[in-house]
């Protein structure tokens, strides 16, 4: 049932879009004459101060139609009478008021919620790479690199980048002792494997809690209750959940103290770790595990600044999976449509450590910064396929017939209507099979 809060995100995320062509079009004196959210044929709709408000059958997206829009009139409010700068900024509102949705939540995630830490681990160390030359070890947390302290996944392969071939001096933590080692990165490493020849793993600092316990299993062997907040594996601080992972997959086949809090108390127990069944399977002990999130309050004049940064770094990271869609370096299974959406809004609300309306908030930001950039791509019946008219206007210094721009729209809207249903296809066959769409 998770998966129908994309529901009420989507029509989010259309509301504000649409709303910011809406305004934009009365700041500039555009006369609007109907405001739509779905595609038509249409449902229902009822007018209001000479705005036609309606709801159409098609749930793929929303629209705001103008008038002079299909190019058939030229009075002083409709869109054609309108200079380039007015009409750029009509079409490119929406994106706008998106990018700004996503700043606003995440201002208030960090405002509200705070700000977690976030620790990068070794998670697997390649044959014959820098990193094995360099003694690095799965399970080793990376502190410091040149001295600047390691606070995500993409910092240190940003790094590691600015380092290869050069010596680069690190700081891991391993054993509950700090480590140093210097690593040269590779300029030109071999297809499929990066600078330093390593696996990473990128855990946001949590108290591990159990929720549950099976019974005859080796947690409840060695006295694990329901609620216990895991804080110590043999003499190593639990920080996240992936620290515990690690450190059980390390205390494979061996005995080890746990220190778990129980009712507020410290309890040290006795934990028989079990081999893997293969070497590709996780150590179980019979625990259910459920991460909770830490988070710092973050100083009020840093709340902004923070929440904007952080909306960079995802807008960036959705910029470097858009380009490796288009180089074919990631599946094109990975696009979804709605249904896809649910079934990934779903996933992530199980997955996430985070409290429910922080999960929610964030997933909006991602697809409200989606929604930004996918409009804005010059094809048409997008708001991008109608900039670039604006711009071949600039250029060329008249305008396209409008009866022209007019079927370059309607046939790049047949077009994305195929697109759409190829999706949902694909996101209904993901679901039929049980495949998840996180990995």
């Amino acid at each position: 049932m998770s998966a129908l809060w994309i529901i009420p995100i989507l029509a989010v995320l259309i509301l504000v879009h649409e709303f910011g062509h809406f305004i934009t079009a009365k700041m500039v004196g555009i006369k609007v004459e109907e405001f739509g959210l779905g595609i038509p044929p249409r449902i229902k709709g009822f007018t209001y101060r000479g705005v036609l408000y309606s709801i159409n059958l098609i749930p793929l997206g929303g629209f705001v139609r103008v008038l002079g829009e299909d190019g058939k009139s030229e009075s002083p409010d409709s869109m054609q009478a309108k200079g380039k700068l007015q009409r750029t900024l009509f079409i490119t509102a929406g994106s706008i008021m998106n990018l700004l949705l996503a700043v606003v939540l995440m201002v208030a995630i960090v405002g509200i919620q705070g700000q977690t830490t976030n620790h990068v681990y070794v998670y697997q160390v390649q044959p014959d790479s820098p990193a094995q030359r360099a003694d690095w070890q799965p399970g080793d947390r990376v502190l410091a690199v040149e001295g600047k302290t390691i606070t995500s996944a993409d910092q240190l392969i940003a790094l590691t980048a600015s380092y290869a071939g050069k010596p680069m001096t690190t700081t891991l933590e391993r054993d509950g002792k700090n480590v140093q080692s210097t690593l040269v990165p590779r300029v030109n490493p071999p297809k499929d494997s990066g600078r330093a020849g390593v696996l990473i793993q990128e855990a946001s600092a949590a108290s591990v809690k159990s929720e549950s316990v099976q019974a005859h299993s080796p947690a409840a062997a060695a006295g694990f209750h329901s609620g216990d907040v895991v804080s110590r594996i043999d003499d190593q601080p639990v920080i996240d959940g992936t620290a515990y992972s690690l450190m059980l997959s390390q205390s494979a086949g061996k005995t080890v103290p746990v220190v778990v809090t129980r009712d507020g108390q410290p309890r040290t127990l006795q934990l028989a770790v079990p081999k893997p069944a293969t070497a590709d399977s996780n150590v179980d002990v019979g625990l259910n595990l459920k991460a909770h999130l830490i988070y710092s309050t973050v100083p009020w004049y840093d709340v902004v600044p923070e929440g904007v940064h952080q909306t960079w770094t995802a807008a960036t990271q959705m910029f470097e999976g858009l380009k490796m869609l288009i180089q074919g370096s990631a599946p094109l299974s990975d696009v979804a449509g709605p249904i896809g959406m649910g079934q990934l809004t779903s996933e992530v609300i199980s997955a996430s450590a985070a409290p429910l309306w922080v999960t929610l908030s964030q997933i909006t930001i991602l697809l409200s910064l989606n929604l930004a950039v996918l409009n804005l791509l010059p094809f048409p019946a997008l708001d991008g396929g109608r900039l670039l008219f604006v711009i071949i206007e600039f250029v060329r210094g008249k305008k396209v017939s409008p009866e022209k721009e007019g079927m370059v729209h309607f046939v790049g809207l047949i077009i994305l209507l195929l697109v759409m249903f190829v999706v949902a296809f694909g996101d209904i066959g993901r679901l039929m099979s049980g495949t998840p769409f996180l990995k």
